[in-house]
C-alpha cells in the first residue's frame, strides 16, 4: 500500500508542477494533496504542525495567485478586458505556441484586449506589462512553493 501511495503523490507532484503553469489545475494544493499520501504511509514522515504550516502556505499562495495578475495589471491601468485577454492569450499560447506562449500569451492578450476595449496603444501595452508582470511573479511563487513540496515528499519518502 505503501509503494501506491508513493507513486500516486509522485504522479500528484509532477500535476502540481505543470499547474503552476497551467491555470486549469490548482498546481500547490495538488502538491500538497502528495504530501497528505505520504503520511498516510507507514513512515509518517512529518508532524501535524510541519502539515498545518504547508496548508496554510498552500491556501496562502493560491489566493494570492488570483490577486497578483489583477493587481498588477490594474496597478498599471488595466480594465477587465485587459484582465480577460491576459487569460485567453495565456491559453492560446499555451496550447499552440508552446513553451513560449506561457510567457508571451498573456501580454499579447493583455494588450488585444485593451485595445477592444477602446483603450489608446500606449495605455494597453501599459497594461498587458502590468499583466504580464503579475502572471510571472504568480508562476515563480507557485512553482518554489511546489518545488519545496517536492523536496519534503522526496525526503520523506525515501
Amino acid at each position: 500500500m505503501d509503494l501506491f501511495l508513493i507513486i500516486t503523490g509522485s504522479i500528484l507532484l509532477v500535476v502540481g508542477i505543470l499547474g503552476c503553469f497551467l491555470p486549469v489545475l490548482p498546481g500547490p494544493p495538488v502538491a500538497y494533496a502528495a504530501l497528505i499520501l505520504l503520511q498516510i504511509t507507514s513512515k509518517e514522515p512529518f508532524s501535524v504542525g510541519f502539515l498545518v504550516l504547508w496548508a496554510a502556505i498552500t491556501i496562502a499562495v493560491t489566493i494570492i495567485d488570483y490577486w497578483v495578475p489583477v493587481y498588477g495589471t490594474k496597478k498599471l491601468g488595466g480594465t477587465k478586458m485587459g484582465i480577460n485577454g491576459a487569460t485567453a492569450g495565456l491559453l492560446v499560447g499555451l496550447f499552440f505556441f508552446p513553451p513560449w506562449g506561457m510567457i508571451t500569451g498573456p501580454f499579447l492578450g493583455a494588450f488585444a484586449g485593451e485595445l477592444i476595449g477602446g483603450q489608446h496603444a500606449n495605455k494597453a501595452l501599459k497594461s498587458a506589462f502590468g499583466s504580464f508582470i503579475g502572471f510571472v511573479a504568480g508562476t515563480l511563487m507557485k512553482l518554489v512553493v511546489t518545488i519545496f513540496m517536492a523536496y519534503y515528499f522526496i525526503s520523506g519518502a525515501f
